[in-house]
C-alpha cells in the first residue's frame, strides 16, 4: 500500500474516532445540563409516581447510561434522532424541514467568503495600498449581529431593496430573502480570509524564485498565477475550511436577527425549552460538518501544494 494511501486512511480513521468521542460528549451533556427533562415533559403538572415512572420508561430515562448512549448512537447511525419533547415529532423531520434554508444561507455565505475574501486579499497584496487593510480591520471587528442590524436598517428599511424578515417561498424569493443574512454572516469571515490571503501573497512575492523568474522576463500575470498564487493557496484553503465549517454555528445569531426558520434559530428555541434530543442532534451535526470539512481540507492540501505532496 502506498504511503499516500496510509496517510489518507489515518486521517479518515482520526475523523471517525473524533466523531465517536464527540457523540459521547454530546450525549453526556444531557446529564450535565441543569434541570430534569421529565419536568419539561409534564409541563408543571403534578403526575402520580406511576405516571412519572411511565414517562421515564417511555423516553428511556430508566435505562443505564451506557445502554441509553448505545441505543441513541445506533438510532443516529440509522437516521433516527429520537422524538422532540417540544414539538412531539421526530427530530429528523423537524431538522429536515429547516435544513434547506440553513444550507442555502451557508452556501451563499461561502461563495461571498471565497470570492470576495480571496479576491480582496490578492488585490491588497498586488496594490500594496492601505485601503484593503482598513477594510479588513473594520470587517473583522463587526460582529454578525451588528452587521445584521445595520444591513436591515439601511438596505431593508430605508432603501427597501431586500426583505428583512422570513425565508421566502420559491427558489428565487428565497435567494432574495437570503441576500442580507448571507452578507451579515460572511462579513467577519471574509475579512479574515482577505487578511490571510494578503499575507500569504506578500510572503510569496518576496521569495527569491519569484524575483528570478521575474528578472527572466516572464509576464507578471504568469508569475502571479504559477509561482505566487499557487503556493499561497495552501494557508488560504486551510483557514477558509476552518472558517466555513464554523458558519453553521454562527447561523443561530443571523437567523434569529432576520426571523428565519433555519436550524440555527431552532437550536436557540430548543435550548430555551430544554428540548434535549433536538439540541443533541443539531450539535452533533454541526461537529460532524466541522470535522468532515477539515478532514477534506487536510486531504486536499497535498493536491494543492506539490511541496506537501512530496513530503508525504
Amino acid at each position: 500500500m502506498k504511503l499516500t494511501h496510509l496517510v489518507w486512511l489515518r486521517r479518515v480513521g482520526a475523523m471517525v474516532l473524533t466523531l465517536l468521542v464527540t457523540s459521547f460528549l454530546v450525549f453526556s451533556s444531557l446529564y450535565l445540563a441543569p434541570g430534569d427533562p421529565v419536568a419539561f415533559l409534564v409541563k408543571g403538572r403534578s403526575p402520580s409516581p406511576d405516571q412519572l415512572a411511565a414517562i421515564r420508561h417511555q423516553y428511556g430515562f430508566d435505562k443505564p447510561f451506557l445502554l441509553r448512549y448505545w441505543d441513541w448512537l445506533g438510532g443516529m447511525l440509522h437516521g433516527d434522532f429520537g422524538q422532540s419533547y417540544q414539538l412531539h415529532a421526530s427530530v429528523a423531520s423537524v431538522i429536515g424541514a429547516r435544513l434547506p434554508s440553513t444550507l442555502l444561507l451557508v452556501a451563499l455565505s461561502t461563495v461571498l467568503i471565497v470570492v470576495f475574501g480571496v479576491g480582496l486579499g490578492i488585490l491588497g497584496a498586488l496594490r500594496k495600498g492601505k485601503g484593503v487593510v482598513v477594510l479588513v480591520t473594520v470587517g473583522a471587528a463587526v460582529p454578525s449581529f451588528t452587521a445584521a442590524i445595520v444591513l436591515r436598517s439601511v438596505f431593508g428599511v430605508r432603501l427597501g431593496w431586500f426583505p428583512t424578515v422570513g425565508t421566502g417561498s420559491g427558489f428565487g424569493d428565497e435567494l432574495h430573502h437570503m441576500v442580507l443574512p448571507s452578507v451579515a454572516l460572511a462579513i467577519t469571515f471574509m475579512a479574515l480570509v482577505t487578511r490571510v490571503t494578503r499575507a500569504a501573497m506578500l510572503e510569496e512575492l518576496g521569495r527569491e524564485h519569484v524575483e528570478v523568474v521575474t528578472s527572466r522576463g516572464l509576464p507578471r500575470a504568469a508569475v502571479i498565477r504559477r509561482h505566487v498564487l499557487r503556493n499561497a493557496l495552501g494557508p488560504v484553503v486551510t483557514v477558509s475550511g476552518l472558517l466555513i465549517s464554523g458558519l453553521l454555528v454562527s447561523t443561530a445569531i443571523v437567523e434569529s436577527a432576520f426571523g428565519m426558520n433555519g436550524v440555527g434559530s431552532l437550536l436557540v428555541t430548543s435550548v430555551d425549552h430544554m428540548d434535549f434530543p433536538v439540541v443533541q442532534a443539531i450539535v452533533l451535526l454541526v461537529v460532524a460538518a466541522f470535522v468532515v470539512v477539515n478532514t477534506a481540507v487536510d486531504l486536499m492540501y497535498p493536491l494543492i501544494d506539490p511541496r506537501v505532496r512530496a513530503a508525504t
